[in-house]
């Protein structure tokens, strides 16, 4: 008899022993879900936290804050970066509480919830920039231009705007990348320029100011100082992985340590002057020796500052945009064709109405200034303590006592030897025999039909 060979494999296994795509497809519909593909990195938020939040303290907030606190422009600026820095911890471990992201976990509470949420947090974002923005168009025509400029000078810096915030998170992400060796080398050569200018002697006593004034220098400064909420949208984009709160946090508390060593330089180089000298970053550094001689290399270093401000300054506008597209976007928008269309419509929009904004509005800055720093200073806090604070409510992934190494794992694709032998053993009737198998019946010393045969007519 010819030995039969089959190379069937056993039921429901495939033959590289890894299940076959049947079964791959049977666990996907069985509830796994697709994982979450983060947008931005920890490497990338570390850089946002440390070189982007911080230069846009260093235009307008020294001279605001020793124009109320004097000598102790510190110490408000010192509660700023102690109160922002606990509101980020306590993002971040809201994240740590479960890996999917936050508007996620908002929807799962309640879809039209997490629908204002973050159309609050867009109107935030833009309240929030008005001022600034003021401030940015004033510095522009002070500091590039000899005479007074045409009204559309302006312009160019919402057309970046415009475009910048059609672009997603991914490219927050890119742009942190860029900035830091930037930031990194320009502030170094402004402060060691400073540096042998400034006279320390000038902070002191460290308390001289009364309270009182330290506590209105404290909330009139809110407006340059709530960074909480700018990093609350990356983290919806954003994977959270064990020890990343720590490394963010030190991250944006090393950019506070940049911001309170830029203060205590400025007023040790203008002392009781530093109340008038608005535009910090712009004249720290004009008292070096060396630039009788080479000339006023300290607007170079300016000049690379201020590219990194103008994209901190677009930053608002653009986090805006990303949570109304977030919001409004179809569900099912797979191509994200919808994303993109709402992206382009919400940027034309926003910056189209904050370029008539400052086109109209920035000869009346010192009301402005009055309603938004004085008037309406509790909206900051608002946003950068208040919101924080309450997405501590929101379930996490280990709220029911499981451990949090074992939430959503994944599913067991690897062959079963117990079932796989069992599977072997119960062979149904129609499948042919192997060859080993026929090899094994004719063992030594079983005697055949044909041989039983033989030996009966022999005898």
């Amino acid at each position: 008899m010819k030995e039969i060979c089959t190379t069937l494999p056993p039921y429901a296994k495939a033959a590289d022993g890894k299940g076959t795509s049947a079964d791959k497809r049977g666990v996907e519909k069985s509830g796994a879900k697709k994982a979450f593909t983060p947008l931005i990195l920890r490497r990338q938020l570390c850089f946002f936290a440390a070189f982007i939040l911080p230069v846009s303290k260093l235009l307008e907030a020294p001279s605001l804050l020793a124009y109320f606190s004097k000598g102790d422009l510190l110490i408000p600026a010192f509660l700023h970066y102690v109160l922002q820095t606990g509101m980020l911890a306590v993002l971040l471990y809201v994240c740590s509480k479960s890996e999917r992201p936050l508007y996620a976990r908002l929807r799962d509470v309640s879809a039209p919830l997490a629908r204002t949420v973050y159309t609050l947090l867009a109107a935030y974002y833009v309240f929030a920039d008005l001022f600034p923005l003021l401030d940015l168009e004033r510095f522009v025509y002070t500091a590039f231009f000899d005479t007074p400029p045409a009204v559309s000078a302006f312009l160019p810096f919402f057309l970046l705007s415009a475009f910048l915030c059609t672009k997603n998170e991914k490219a927050i992400g890119r742009s942190a990348d860029l900035c830091m060796p930037v930031f990194l080398f320009a502030f170094s050569g402004l402060i060691f320029m400073a540096l042998g200018e400034a006279d320390f002697t000038q902070l002191l006593p460290l308390f001289g100011t009364s309270a009182k004034s330290d506590f209105k220098a404290f909330y009139q400064s809110l407006v340059h100082f709530s960074d909480a909420p700018l990093i609350l949208p990356l983290l919806s984009s954003y994977k959270y992985q064990k020890g990343d709160g720590k490394k963010i946090t030190a991250a944006y508390a090393g950019g506070g340590g940049f911001v309170l060593l830029f203060l205590a330089v400025f007023y040790g180089v203008f002392g009781s002057l530093a109340p008038r000298e608005t535009y910090a970053f712009d004249k720290i550094a004009r008292y070096f020796t060396a630039l009788d001689v080479v000339g006023r290399i300290d607007l170079l270093l300016v000049y690379m500052i201020t590219v990194v401000l103008l994209y901190a300054y677009a930053l608002p506008l653009q986090l805006s945009v990303q949570c109304l597209t977030r919001a409004y976007k179809k569900d099912n928008d797979a191509s994200g064709a919808d994303a993109e269309k709402k992206r382009l419509i919400f940027s034309l929009s926003i910056n189209g109405a904050l370029l008539l904004f400052v086109f109209f509005c920035s000869k009346y800055y010192n009301s402005l200034y009055r309603f938004i720093a004085a008037g309406m200073f509790w909206i900051f806090p608002l946003f950068s303590v208040g919101l924080p604070l309450a997405l501590l409510f929101l379930k996490g992934d280990n709220d029911n006592g499981k451990n949090n190494s074992k939430r959503h794992k994944p599913p067991d694709l690897s062959p079963d030897p117990t079932k796989e032998n069992a599977a072997q053993n119960e062979k149904p009737d129609d499948v042919a025999p192997s060859g080993e198998e026929i090899r094994d019946e004719k063992k030594p010393g079983a005697a055949t039909t044909d041989d039983a045969a033989k030996e009966a007519g022999a005898k």
